[in-house]
C-alpha cells in the first residue's frame, strides 16, 4: 500500500472510530492510541493544547513526555509560533529541541486550529532519522482535519 493510500485508509478508520462521538478529550485520545498502533516506526504519538503562551500535555501513546512547553520553543512550540507544520529529519540538529525521550530522532508536528485560533498541535516522533516524508506530513494534516471536523472543539 502506497503512503498516499495508507492515510487515506487510517483518516476512514478515524471517521469509523469517532462515529457518534463528539467529546474532544475522547476523541483525541482515541485518536493518538489508532496513530500509535498503524503508523510503523513511531515511539510516541499525542496532542499538546495551547494555554496562554504554552503548550500543555494533552492524550499521547508512548514514553511519558514532557508537560509543558512554552510557544517558540522545540519543534511543538515553533509550529505554533509559526502557524506552520514541522517535518524535522533529525531533531538533534533543530535548534532549541527539547528531548523528552532520547530515543526520537525525528519528528513531525501539525498545529490545530479552530477556524483561525490555534488550539494546540499534533506530535508525532520516531527512533529512526528521517522516518517521516512530505507524503507523511500531507497524511498526518489529513487526519488532523478529519479529527477536527468530527470533533466539539475546545
Amino acid at each position: 500500500m502506497n503512503v498516499t493510500t495508507f492515510y487515506e485508509s487510517l483518516c476512514g478508520q478515524l471517521s469509523g472510530l469517532l462515529s457518534g462521538e463528539r467529546d474532544w478529550l475522547a476523541n483525541t485520545a482515541n485518536a493518538s492510541a489508532l496513530l500509535f498502533l498503524e503508523l510503523e516506526n513511531i515511539n510516541w504519538a499525542g496532542f499538546y493544547f495551547l494555554h496562554g503562551d504554552e503548550l500543555r500535555l494533552g492524550p499521547f501513546q508512548g514514553k511519558p513526555a514532557c508537560t509543558r512547553i512554552p510557544v517558540g520553543a522545540g519543534v511543538c512550540g515553533t509550529a505554533v509560533k509559526t502557524g506552520q507544520p514541522q517535518l524535522v529529519e533529525d531533531v538533534h540538529q533543530f535548534p532549541g529541541h527539547i528531548a523528552c525521550d532520547a530515543v526520537s530522532a525525528s519528528e513531525v508536528v501539525v498545529p490545530l486550529y479552530h477556524g483561525d485560533r490555534c488550539i494546540g498541535v499534533l506530535d508525532i516522533d520516531s527512533p529512526q532519522v528521517a522516518r517521516f516524508t512530505e507524503q507523511d506530513l500531507a497524511g498526518v494534516e489529513a487526519f488532523a482535519k478529519t479529527l477536527l471536523s468530527l470533533s466539539d472543539l475546545p
